[in-house]
């Protein structure tokens, strides 16, 4: 399976320990998850994204990037291929508008199914959908739900994000989940460049929102009590996201079955719990 990384901060920072320097980084995971490597940044509120399909370590363009990108948001993801061919079109992040998606699962006989999972997505969205992947259909089918919230281009609330995301994965469910196959494994990551959210679908997550010694204390002016301890008040300053504890100085939290785990625009701290037969409810701090 895949691996995903993300990263909301309030001040730009280097994300080049998680993506490459780490004994455990991102990049260093593409060892066992060759099959393509995409890392998604915003600037100025807006996403840029780049996508190979080739093996994130031995790529000199994600060796380049690595060492550059300083964001106050990053969402990354290494692949193992389960469904479609090795090719830019297959590779994570996707994108849509503001809106990025990485998935790390799988839909079990995806093909078998794939007609009637596009239908759930909405007409005018079916169009963008390029690849071949059960995860670019899932991300179109969240967006499609979202929609009904308001405009894509709208700024969204976590409330709606949060309910989009758990809709999505009990209509997943509901439609592939027939004793044919497997569960569907439907561990995703989604942001809009200010808030970012994470639901633990069947494979591993973990999250932190701080260290046991910030090593840029002595010249950090956003440093607070939040940054080197649990927040007590549900704000903190930087929230990470993994498929597996990176090694540092972060002090790392495993996702319970079904959670979901976000930062809202105002860096506030929400956890849910994505039950199959209701939709999430979120639950501050």
């Amino acid at each position: 399976m895949c691996r995903l990384f993300g990263f909301r901060s309030v001040i730009p920072s280097k994300v080049h320990r998680s993506l490459l320097a780490a004994e455990n980084a991102l990049g260093v995971q593409s060892n066992q998850h060759p099959d393509g490597w995409g890392v998604a940044f915003y600037v100025d509120g807006s996403p840029h994204v780049t996508r190979s399909p080739s093996t994130a370590l031995g790529d000199a363009l994600f060796h380049r990037l690595s060492g550059v990108v300083s964001s106050q948001t990053v969402l990354a993801h290494v692949r193992k291929a389960t469904q479609g061919p090795l090719t830019v079109l297959n590779c994570h992040p996707f994108q849509y508008g503001r809106w990025v998606f990485a998935h790390n699962g799988d839909i079990p006989n995806f093909e078998a199914r794939r007609e009637s999972l596009l239908n759930e997505v909405a007409p005018e969205l079916r169009r963008f959908i390029l690849g071949d992947t059960d995860s670019e259909v899932i991300f179109f089918l969240f967006l499609t739900l979202l929609a009904e919230r308001g405009s894509l281009g709208a700024r969204h609330e976590l409330d709606a994000v949060s309910a989009a995301l758990g809709r999505t994965v009990e209509r997943v469910r509901a439609l592939c989940e027939d004793g044919q196959g497997g569960p569907a494994l439907l561990t995703f990551m989604v942001t809009d460049g200010e808030l970012l959210a994470a639901s633990e679908g069947g494979r591993d997550l973990y999250w932190s929102s701080y260290k046991r010694r910030c090593s840029d204390r002595e010249r950090c002016t956003s440093l607070s009590a939040a940054c080197e301890a649990p927040t007590t008040t549900g704000h903190v300053n930087h929230f990470i996201v993994s498929s597996e504890p990176l090694q540092g100085e972060n002090v790392w939290q495993p996702f319970a079955p079904g959670e979901i785990v976000a930062v809202d625009r105002g860096m506030r701290i929400h956890r849910a719990h994505v039950d199959r037969r209701a939709l999430p409810v979120l639950l501050t701090g």
